[in-house]
């Protein structure tokens, strides 16, 4: 009797360790994944909207809205980065809604990445809160762009975890002007088909 109590305590401990581990491995997988279908090849990036999450839900509205599809890397520079979401192939400016608040030192504060290779941080103007659409991915450690307490630094909130090469492949394009851009477009487009939001 108390071996067959004993081996349904067991299987009882066994079956919520399970269930456990089960709930640690979903809770591990909440990251958001949005793929990019460029003329370049794919690229799928992971956000973090426990480090974010301001900068998180305002990216992901922009791919819902379909405000991607369509728009170019216009600004690519090797050994630096490649910025892309603002503009259509012909240079027109996509409309946006409006800026959201800069989180970089929040971000990294909650243990979110800092700005190096791979990250995916928001691009802006010199005003720290006007971040609205267009993003770049690193691709190189650029710890000069990380926030600290004098600046204010660019918001890293995701990383590409599929497509790296694809990135490589779109930093070493031959660049020059275009569109309103003296420098660094490069000489063949590079589009981004459509932008899609996988989980």
């Amino acid at each position: 009797m108390k071996f067959r109590i004993f081996s349904m305590l067991a299987a009882a401990s066994l079956a919520f360790a399970a269930m456990f581990s089960v709930a640690i491995s979903a809770s591990a997988q909440v990251a958001p994944r949005v793929r990019f279908a460029t003329s370049a090849g794919e690229i799928v990036v992971e956000v973090y909207p426990d480090k974010a999450p301001k900068t998180v839900e305002n990216f992901l509205q922009y791919v819902r809205d379909k405000h991607y599809n369509g728009t170019v890397f216009h600004r690519v520079i090797d050994n630096f980065m490649i910025q892309g979401g603002g503009f259509d192939t012909n240079f027109v400016q996509k409309p946006t809604r409006a800026p959201v608040l800069h989180e970089g030192r929040e971000a990294l504060a909650r243990g979110g990445p800092k700005n190096v290779a791979g990250t995916l941080a928001m691009a802006r103007t010199s005003d720290p809160n006007s971040a609205t659409a267009q993003f770049f991915i690193n691709v190189k450690d650029n710890a000069f762009l990380d926030p600290t307490a004098q600046e204010y630094g660019y918001t890293v909130f995701g990383r590409v975890v599929e497509g790296m090469e694809v990135v490589q492949k779109i930093r070493s394009t031959a660049t020059g002007p275009g569109g309103p851009f003296a420098k660094d477009v490069p000489k063949t487009p590079v589009v981004i088909q459509t932008a899609s939001i996988e989980k």
